[in-house]
């Protein structure tokens, strides 16, 4: 359990740092550029303290995947960029082959 609280940790600054990105004008602006460095460090620190844990191919399909997923979300609700019917498949796409590499894996029992 606690690998995937380290994954948690791991989706989450991702995800600060991904969102970020957008703020930092190709890095011109200072503050918004640290949250994106701080945000990664933080990000690949704890996924790789996970995989002690958990396997590769489960942490990372989850990392991304979530991660993709609510960095799209972000998008749409904090950047307000367009949200519809392809956006909308594209995250239940993602959402289930994260979960079905989870099956694979035996990590989620049905």
């Amino acid at each position: 359990m606690h690998s995937y609280i380290l994954l948690t940790i791991a989706i989450v600054s991702e995800v600060f740092g991904s969102s970020m990105l957008k703020m930092t004008e190709g890095f011109k602006k200072v503050l918004p550029s640290l949250g994106v460095i701080v945000g990664y460090a933080i990000a690949f620190y704890a996924l790789s303290l996970s995989l002690k844990a958990l396997p590769i191919g489960t942490a990372y399909a989850i990392w991304s995947g979530v991660g993709t997923a609510l960095t799209a979300l972000i998008g749409v609700i904090v950047y307000k960029e367009g949200f519809n019917l392809k956006k909308f498949l594209g995250l239940v796409l993602i959402i289930g082959g994260v979960i079905l590499l989870n099956l694979s894996n035996g990590d989620i029992h049905s």
